[in-house]
């Protein structure tokens, strides 16, 4: 009989809590790197999908997401408005706190994740189709994806995928997203000839420092317990933060000739991306490569959109897209049963199942975010028009979707 922990739900709670304040850290993160015109509508993007997407969660999207399997490719609806989900501990999932509490840690994941597409098309999209677009993808690719790695019966767990607390289902899926958005919403008007420079690197650093904190909840708190793994998963989300954060302003001193405090919060990020699939999994010497890798090869990702021609405003393609794929591919190497012995060994420790069931996750997340992203943007372009107007892009979004100014003249 599974017996509720004290410790442990108390710190899902909390943990929950920390997912939750990355939502609003990230709001603040992509606002100060905006122009000032766009603040305001750069942040209620974020904050108004903590309402939209929970009451999508209540009644459908934890049950498709975490139900019983259908198939292999989704949970049907039997906890349809969450019934059967109640302070008995679930026989599945979590078994020492409330079936809730782990249905409202996972909210937390699934509101965050939309969120962070909106920094590819910032600067450029109506609200309302934003809304309609982000709803629709919580529906047909976040909780999909969601139950195929971590629901009970999906199919890529069966094949032996790890990703300990989303590298393919947060960061893999949003990349994708936001490549897709940013080839049918088009670059923003003067991209490529006028400057673009951010309005409030301050904004952006705390909202960095928030993110990290956050992070802990995020990764930590994946194990679901007050434990060990808990305190492991902690340490490498921090050693991957910080080694993003050096590999990053490093590169960039030796090519730029300066280091930057936006490269420093982007390397961070970048670091906490990339460690998070491997979080529970790898050593704290493994988390510092990973980390570093991530910094070093976002870098680059992000250098060479100008190359490829797209207009990633805030740079999720490069740092949480690549960040995504290089964590879940690094977790295919690093991952140690030493460390988690629910896990499975890397590469490093003579594991070589390991690595091609990482590969084949990578291919079907980023394949399946990207196709069907594509599909709902241009069905919700078609019906609604998805851009705005050039003049309301010219005065900007507080101005003409919100009828408001961040400051005042």
């Amino acid at each position: 009989m599974n017996m509720i922990n004290p410790a442990d739900t108390a710190f899902v709670l909390v943990s929950a809590a920390l997912v939750l304040l990355m939502t609003p850290g990230l709001a603040i993160f992509y606002a100060g790197m905006v122009r000032s015109k766009n603040v305001l509508g750069t942040i209620i993007q974020s904050f108004i999908l903590i309402s939209v997407i929970t009451v999508e969660w209540i009644y459908i999207g934890y049950s498709m997401s975490f139900g019983p399997d259908v198939n292999g490719f989704i949970g049907n609806l039997s906890w349809f408005g969450l019934v059967g989900v109640g302070q008995a501990p679930s026989a599945v999932y979590a078994k020492t706190i409330p079936h809730m509490v782990f249905m409202i840690f996972q909210c937390m994941f699934a509101v965050i994740t939309p969120a962070l597409i909106t920094g590819a098309f910032a600067e450029r999209m109506r609200f309302g189709p934003f809304i309609i677009f982000s709803l629709l993808w919580a529906v047909f690719v976040y909780n999909p994806i969601c139950h195929w790695v971590w629901g009970s019966g999906g199919w890529l767990a069966k094949l032996g995928v790890l990703d300990f607390a989303g590298g393919l289902v947060v960061h893999l899926s949003c990349g994708a997203a936001a490549l897709a958005s940013t080839l049918v919403v088009g670059t923003r008007k003067g991209y490529g000839t006028d400057p673009f420079i951010p309005h409030n690197l301050p904004l952006t650093l705390m909202g960095t420092g928030l993110l990290w904190f956050g992070w802990f909840g995020f990764n930590g708190g994946s194990a679901l317990a007050a434990n060990s793994l808990a305190g492991s998963a902690f340490v490498a989300t921090h050693f991957g933060g910080m080694a993003g954060l050096a590999a990053w302003v490093i590169v960039e001193w030796i090519y730029r000739g300066k280091p930057t405090t936006l490269g420093a919060a982007s390397g961070a990020v970048a670091g906490l991306a990339t460690i998070t699939p491997a979080s529970g999994f790898v050593s704290p010497n493994s988390a510092v490569i990973i980390g570093a890798l991530g910094g070093l090869a976002c870098y680059f990702a992000v250098a060479a959109k100008a190359r490829f021609g797209y207009d990633d405003s805030l740079d999720v393609v490069g740092i949480h897209g690549v960040g995504g794929l290089l964590g879940t591919l690094c977790t295919g190497i690093f991952a140690s049963v030493l460390i988690n012995p629910a896990g499975a060994d890397g590469l490093l420790f003579g594991g070589t199942r390991l690595i091609v069931s990482q590969m084949t996750g990578i291919v079907a997340v980023g394949t399946y975010a990207f196709a069907a992203s594509w599909i709902l943007l241009k069905a919700v372009d078609k019906i609604l028009v998805l851009r705005v107007k050039e003049e309301s892009e010219h005065l900007g979004l507080d101005l003409t979707e919100h009828s408001e100014t961040a400051y005042s003249s």
